[in-house]
Parts: structure tokens; sequence; C-alpha cells
């Protein structure tokens, strides 16, 4: 599949768990609505999967942080996963309660892409509901590109557009390229410095003949760990725009992923109209 093609030239923007500020939860139908306000072409959101087999939106490993709780949603059943409140930015309680992916799947169906993240959570639970949903042509699938992983996306999920992510290349993107079995629609490409081979003009571009997208990660997790080379969403909302994202821009990356869809949105509208 030639996924390049169908952006049509355009730079996409992915808002990081929806959008997050204020009283309003990552992860949370709030979250998911706000950055379709924002006209946000991509949502991500991560999948946790109860005792139960129901499957959550919410990022695996991140109760403490989140709601409070000591206690992983995939230890819980749907009785105890249900009663759980997300925090705000301050830790405050709100009355959101973590969402479906069905619910959240149910808002997004054809208003933007979803990236469907912790994708290796439950593949089989995960493909069945969003092919029941309908949605096989709206998400993007990811997951390390780990052997285990990429048989049971041959299995259970081999018409919906996967991007692996990656740290190296060690001859993958060929690999893919020729395995009809899997959808192949390009790669979310992590680097800590300027010299990766993703930023090479020469490895953009060979991905680019193959009909394949490159996304990147603006966002800032932990500053000691950098994911775009330090052309990151804090550069770019508190000193420089060219710097933070025009640079990812220029260099030819297809999908930025943000905390800030909004101004991101507006930024390649000014200084990218063709690609915007």
């Amino acid at each position: 599949m030639d996924y390049l093609s169908s952006l049509n030239g355009r730079v996409l923007v992915a808002a990081h768990r929806g959008l997050t500020s204020g009283n309003v939860p990552c992860n949370s139908i709030p979250g998911y609505k706000a950055a379709l306000r924002t006209g946000a072409d991509v949502i991500e959101l991560d999948v946790s999967r109860s005792l139960d087999g129901t499957l959550y939106c919410f990022h695996p490993g991140m109760e403490k942080r989140f709601t409070g709780s000591d206690k992983l949603i995939s230890q819980m059943h749907d009785d105890q996963a249900g009663r759980l409140r997300l925090l705000n930015m301050d830790g405050a309680v709100t009355d959101e309660k973590v969402p479906l992916l069905r619910d959240a799947l149910a808002l997004m169906k054809g208003r933007c892409l979803v990236n469907v993240d912790k994708f290796w959570t439950d593949i089989p639970g995960i493909s069945d509901l969003i092919r029941a949903m309908g949605m096989a042509d709206q998400v993007i699938i990811k997951a390390a590109p780990k052997q285990e992983f990429l048989a049971l996306i041959r299995q259970y999920a081999p018409d919906m557009p996967f991007m692996p992510v990656v740290f190296g290349d060690n001859g993958l993107h060929d690999m893919l390229v020729k395995d009809r079995s899997i959808r192949y629609a390009g790669a979310e490409v992590i680097f800590s410095g300027e010299d990766s081979e993703f930023c090479r003009p020469e490895y953009i571009e060979k991905l680019h003949k193959d009909g394949c997208a490159i996304w990147v990660n603006p966002i800032i997790y932990d500053y000691h760990q950098q994911l775009t080379a330090g052309h990151t969403d804090d550069i770019a909302v508190s000193e420089d725009e060219n710097y933070g994202w025009g640079w990812l821009i220029d260099r030819g990356y297809d999908i930025l992923q943000t905390d800030f869809p909004l101004q991101l949105k507006t930024y390649i509208r000014l200084n990218y109209p063709d690609r915007a």
C-alpha cells in the first residue's frame, strides 16, 4: 500500500493522548473532543486490558500518576476499573472515568485517524473491535517490530495500516516492504541525535519512494530521553517554532505527534500552506 500518497503531501498533526490541559485529563473523552476541535488529523490513544478482557483507553503502568491507584488496570476486574477517576494536571480527582476503547473509537469514527498505541496489549481483541466498528482503514496500529507481534498482526490485522516503533532500521524497512501479509504504512522513528540514520535525506527519500510515511515525536516524556534530537514541543512553544517543528517538517517527516495540536496546526497553516 502506498500510504504516503493518501496524505496528499500534507503534514499531519497527531494529538498525543488527545489534548491535556487544566481539568481535562489525557486519554479522556473530553481530551479527545478537545483535540478534534483543534483540527487534529490524528488522535493517539493508549490501550489497557482488564482481567475481564475489557479494553480501556489508558497508558499501561501509569495508573498511579493518572488515577492515584497503586494497582494496574491489567490487574483489575471491570467493577474496580470502572470506578477509577482520572486526575487533572494538579493531581485532583475529576469526574471523568477511564474511557472504554469502544466509546473512544465511536467518538472518532469518520472524524480523524486514530493511532492505537500499546496495540500489543491485546492484538486479537483490539483488531476484532476495530473491524467490528468498520474502522480498519481509519487506524494506525503501532508495536515494536518483534517477531511475535508481527506474527499476530499477520494473523489478526493484516488489513490495518501498521507502523513499527523503531530505534534503528537494521533492514526492517526492506523486509516489511516485501511482506505482503502486513499493511506496512511507514515507521515511527526515535532518534536522539541529528547524526541518526533516520535524519539522513537518503533514508527519508527511500521510505517516501516506497510510499511510506514517517512519524516523529517532538513531545517530551522525560528530557533525559530525546525522541527527535532536541527539536521538541518545548522549544517550539517557548522559544523557536522553526527549530522545534520547522526543522522536522523541512527534513521531510510526515506526521508530528504533539502535546500542542492547535499551535502546531496554526504554525503549519501559516508557514507551510501547501502542506496544511
